[in-house]
């Protein structure tokens, strides 16, 4: 590479062609031009004539000169020169490129990328070999070499290079670097993370041994994860952790489904120095249930997604008892003890049978209940096969029951046979003293929880001798009587705490290992009693960005819970993701193992240290072969020109014609109506306020913010026409500007080009949606290929990374009696110009001020249907349905202004029939 002050060409030896221009000028000089053809038919005059030797004439100055220019400006482009960013690697041997590609890399591994390749673009104009390196941990099996190679080669491994979801190992790639030898002068490039990692200097002290080093870091704030939230009854409060020595910052937390529907959005602000901060998700149960990974808004990485397993659902669970609850003396109350113990992970319900089954419910607790009529036990046992966990405790009125039938067997709602009556301290069947629980046994529930020694039972139900009751028992008293049984029916189990869920008969009741057995039962509703129990393959993993896909090659299944001597480690055996099967599933998430994280240390002593974001080098060549090409069209023209082959004259008289005939046709007269958006506050605000405007978002393609311009100016005069609505022209809007709040609809179509709304832009947007306005987001992507797994088309992905700091809300597909399809015509449709599709709003009544959905996705391409040309044609054509779909993307159009602008004046509609019949009546 050649370096002449600010300018750098990448193939300096093409510069030797300058040399030759001198003979260009010469050859060009001799040769004379063509001759000019000149039509003259007395050729006679000419016959006889004694031929003369004349001298040619010579190419005139001015055209030798560009032709010249044109051969200087062809050579200049092919030596590709360059203005270079300021951030080129030193000139040297070998390049040794060590990338980190963990866990933080995510947020920001496109640009890592791309500078990674741009270092490989230099090392290939300089014919350097490169050696690349990756930091994180690899994967059982998977080669880890590192050679020198042609920079081509290197390019297609960094474009094939993704994160990892895991920390960087920085002492096993520091060990890798013994198998390299490279060549005297060596330069070695890292490209590093924002945190720090062990064996880190250790890595650079080596690197910088090879020759000269290069440290690029970003100049961001660092990455943002997720603690392990806790389950608190009202929430999930969650715990965001960021690097030491911040600035203050807003951060939020959005509540996810698995369809990717966002819940609920809390945003928080982390304080100067603060590593932490606290944010609570509240939801109501039935939609908490739903929540399958909370995640940090704008933050793309496997420890910003916390996944949600069923350790953080709180299960409806019902009470019934025999009797009402005793307010005067709530501590002798049967359900007392219950609530108090399950109030803290589920959602407590009490009432009747009936009222208690008739809605979703996982458990069925029954304190002391007798005997059950037929009905009742029917519906229960019906409940139980379906998945059901029934749990019944003892009591005097289940022991008297007992005694009325001679004993209780399975038809009575109970997993074993029970004896008449009871035994009791003191009585027939009595103990000595109050009996103790014995440990829980291996293939019990309750395997693992520790049992107090000063839990006693006095008096309780006793089963029946059989020969699966050993089976059947998962709680034994230290004399070996069954204490707990269950019975598996269907999908289901019921369940028998041989005594009383009050003090009655036991303390049990008062200690902690209450509180643990039920919720052990609990987790047996969802299939997970005993996940942790065995070993848990893997079933889905995190990737590097935070998103849940297949299992990578080498996983292991976790390990049961008595073989785990701590909390697991995340890492390529054991990556972040769901483990065991559809019906038994644990998480293992990667942010709450990050405790104790620092900022990286400071590049060793010597080492050149470039930021990450910056720009690229500025490439001239495409640019003179541009203006050569111009020229080279003008030396054409004049050639043409001065052989009289060119009527000039006649052309550029037509052409004067046409120029004047096209200024003064419609599409000028358009261009004089359609207003340009003013750009002063004052002069906006007065024009926008006093007249009815549409107005678009201006994307920054001059392409498509044209084809809205016309398709809003379009769809405004149908409505002048067809409508009591006059309005102005449209106006494009600018979201780091222009205020939204005087426009009732806002067109938004998405292109490939925009960028994620700054943070002023948000909060604008924002306001506009909870202030009543209406966003059409148009993704203009209808018949677009899918890539294979991914959600949608690229307009709806790139609408979603758009949106990630907006406030969207739970989306739905248009309802058939929603009253956009009323508002003035009768619509079941809404195509643009492209039909099919799904048109989704807000999931639900919509604004709480005006019922109107703020937000409105398509992928119709509906300002493409409706705009026109200068001459009032249409732009163009709509597939598949020809101008009658065109009619129905206009009438969509009128549709959704009048819902815009009157909001649910004709939902009453709705209620037609009814009046009708009541006024028949």
């Amino acid at each position: 590479m050649l370096t002449l002050g600010p300018l750098a060409f990448a193939v300096a030896w093409a510069l030797i062609a300058l040399a030759g221009l001198p003979v260009l000028w010469w050859l060009l000089r001799i040769i004379p031009p063509a001759p000019r053809r000149v039509a003259f038919p007395a050729i006679r005059l000419l016959q006889g004539l004694r031929p003369r030797e004349d001298t040619p004439h010579h190419t005139p100055w001015w055209l030798l000169l560009l032709r010249l220019v044109i051969a200087a400006l062809v050579i200049l482009a092919v030596s590709r020169p360059l203005f270079p960013s300021g951030t080129a690697i030193p000139e040297g041997g070998p390049i040794v490129l060590v990338i980190d590609d963990g866990w933080a890399a995510g947020r920001d591994f496109e640009s890592r990328r791309q500078r990674a390749l741009r270092i490989l673009d230099q090392a290939e104009r300089e014919n350097r070999p490169v050696a690349l390196l990756t930091t994180a941990a690899r994967r059982p099996g998977e080669a880890r070499e590192i050679e020198l190679a042609p920079a081509a080669r290197v390019k297609a491994a960094v474009g094939a290079l993704t994160p990892r979801p895991w920390p960087i190992d920085a002492r096993s790639a520091g060990d890798l670097l013994d198998r390299l030898t490279p060549a005297h002068g060596a330069v070695a490039v890292w490209i590093r993370t924002d945190e720090a990692a062990p064996g880190a200097a250790e890595l650079a002290a080596r690197l910088q041994r090879l020759g000269r080093l290069v440290v690029i870091d970003a100049a961001s704030g660092g990455p943002v994860w997720l603690g392990s939230p806790e389950a608190a009854p009202d929430a999930l409060t969650t715990t965001v952790r960021r690097l030491p020595g911040g600035i203050e910052a807003p951060v939020a937390v959005r509540a996810v489904t698995e369809d990717d529907r966002v819940l609920a959005r809390v945003a928080g602000t982390f304080a100067a120095g603060a590593e932490q901060t606290t944010l609570s998700v509240a939801l109501p149960t039935e939609l908490r249930n739903e929540v399958a990974r909370l995640e940090v808004e704008g933050e793309s990485t496997a420890a910003a997604t916390f996944l949600v397993d069923e350790r953080f659902r709180r299960r409806p669970v019902g009470l019934l008892s025999a009797r009402e609850f005793e307010g005067a003396q709530p501590l002798l109350d049967e359900l007392y003890y219950l609530d108090r113990a399950l109030e803290p992970f589920t959602e407590i319900r009490r009432g009747d049978l009936a009222s208690l089954l008739d809605r979703e419910l996982a458990v069925l607790v029954m304190a002391d209940v007798g005997t059950l009529p037929f009905g009742q036990r029917e519906r229960i046992d019906a409940w139980i096969r379906d998945g059901g966990v029934a749990v019944r405790f003892a009591g005097p009125r289940l022991a008297a029951a007992g005694v009325e039938k001679g004993g209780l067997g399975p038809d009575d709602l109970v997993p074993v046979r029970l004896r008449r009556g009871d035994r009791t301290l003191g009585g027939a069947l009595s103990w000595s003293r109050p009996a103790t629980l014995a440990p829980f046994a291996e293939d019990s529930p309750f395997r693992g929880v520790g049992v107090p020694t000063d839990v006693t039972v006095s008096r309780q139900v006793l089963a029946e001798p059989a020969i699966d009751l050993g089976e059947k028992t998962w709680a034994r008293l230290a004399d070996g009587t069954p204490i707990v049984t269950a019975d598996r029916r269907g999908g289901g189990w019921l369940v028998l705490v041989h005594t009383t869920a009050n003090a009655d008969w036991s303390n049990l009741p008062l200690s902690g290992l209450f509180v643990e057995m039920l919720r052990r039962l609990v987790a047996l509703s969802q299939g997970v009693g005993g996940a942790s129990e065995r070993a848990m393959p893997a079933l889905s993993s995190l990737d590097g960005f935070g998103r849940l896909g297949p299992v990578p090659a080498g996983a292991d299944a976790l390990p049961p819970a008595a073989a785990r001597t701590g909390p697991l480690a995340v890492g390529p055996r054991h990556p972040p993701g769901f483990y065991g099967n559809d019906s038994a599933r644990e998480a293992l998430n990667l942010g709450p193992t990050l405790t104790g994280l620092g900022v990286r240390a400071a590049p060793p002593a010597g080492a050149e240290v470039q930021a990450l974001d910056v720009g690229g080098d500025r490439e001239l060549q495409g640019w003179l072969l541009a203006v050569a090409l111009l020229l080279a069209l003008l030396d054409t023209l004049v050639a043409l020109l001065m052989r009289g082959l060119l009527p000039l004259a006649r052309t550029a008289a037509g052409a004067l014609l046409l120029a004047a005939a096209v200024a003064s046709g419609p599409g000028g007269a358009q261009a004089q109506e359609l207003d340009a958006t003013p750009t002063d506050p004052e002069r906006f605000a007065l024009e926008a306020s006093t007249e009815t405007r549409l107005a678009y978002v201006m994307t920054g393609d001059s392409w498509v913010d044209g084809i809205s311009r016309d398709g809003l100016a379009s769809l405004s005069e149908t409505l002048t026409r067809r409508t009591a609505v006059e309005p102005a022209s449209p106006y494009g809007l600018d979201l780091e500007r222009d205020e939204l709040a005087f426009f009732p609809l806002l067109y938004w179509p998405i292109t490939d080009t925009q960028g994620r709304l700054s943070e002023k832009a948000a909060a604008r947007v924002n306001a506009y949606m909870r202030n009543g306005g209406v966003i059409l987001f148009d993704t203009r992507d209808r018949y677009q290929i899918v890539t294979p797994g991914a959600r949608g088309g690229p307009g709806l992905q790139r609408l979603i990374e758009i949106s990630r700091d907006l406030e969207i809300p739970p989306l739905a597909p248009v309802a058939p009696d929603h009253v956009l399809t009323r508002t003035f015509y009768l619509l079941q449709e809404f195509p643009g110009r492209y039909a099919g599709g799904t048109v989704w709003l807000e999931d639900g009544a919509g604004n709480p001020g005006t019922e109107v959905s703020p937000v409105l996705i398509g992928s119709h391409d509906w300002a493409g249907a409706w705009a026109r040309d200068g001459v009032g044609r249409f732009r163009f054509p709509v597939v598949p349905g020809g101008e009658i779909q065109r009619e129905m993307a206009f009438r969509f159009g009128i549709n959704l202004v009048m819902y815009a602008l009157t909001g649910n004046y004709k939902a009453d509609q709705v209620h037609v029939p009814s009046i009708l019949e009541r006024l028949g009546q």
